[in-house]
């Protein structure tokens, strides 16, 4: 333990070259740390659905009552998800479930929800009916073999209670 004195001793001494170079280095490194993890962060935070922009007009293809299907490409929780209708990413929809609410994903049964749906779509093709515009999402009913994914999603046991739903 330091004493009170050398604590003082030791602040007030001139700083050397080399412990100025080292604290320099080290905030370097810090900072191009703290950028590669921001950045190796970002697309996996991001949302990879582009197909609906945030402003301006929809898509006429994604107008009410359009059918549309593809396979599922990410599930953002227990009642979003996205649907491939091209290989790249500004042809993916993203999809707000009409049919069911899920908990938010940080509230209970959140984050079942979602790995319920994501078990549901893994591999498979989804296809949807139109209803609305939510912001940058596209309200619909989605159906896996006819039966849709609120349906099999309450099958499971997956508990409703998102907004929308007391």
């Amino acid at each position: 333990m330091m004493t009170p004195q050398a604590f003082r001793a030791l602040a007030l001494r001139p700083v050397r070259r080399s412990e100025r170079r080292l604290a320099r280095t080290c905030a370097v490194a810090g900072a191009v740390l703290a950028l590669a993890a921001a950045l190796r962060a970002g697309p996996v935070l991001a949302d990879p659905c582009a197909a609906i922009p945030d402003k301006g007009p929809l898509p006429a293809y994604l107008s009410r009552g359009a059918s549309f299907s593809g396979p599922v490409t990410y599930v953002g929780d227990g009642d979003s998800l996205c649907v491939a209708l091209g290989p790249h990413p500004d042809r993916w929809v993203e999809v707000r479930l009409a049919d069911f609410y899920a908990p938010e994903l940080r509230a209970p049964g959140g984050a079942a929800a979602k790995a319920a749906l994501d078990r549901l779509t893994a591999g498979q093709q989804v296809r949807c009916t139109a209803d609305h515009r939510s912001y940058d999402r596209i309200v619909a009913i989605c159906r896996i073999n006819a039966r849709s994914l609120g349906d099999l999603l309450r099958a499971q046991g997956v508990v409703e209670g998102g907004r929308g739903r007391k």
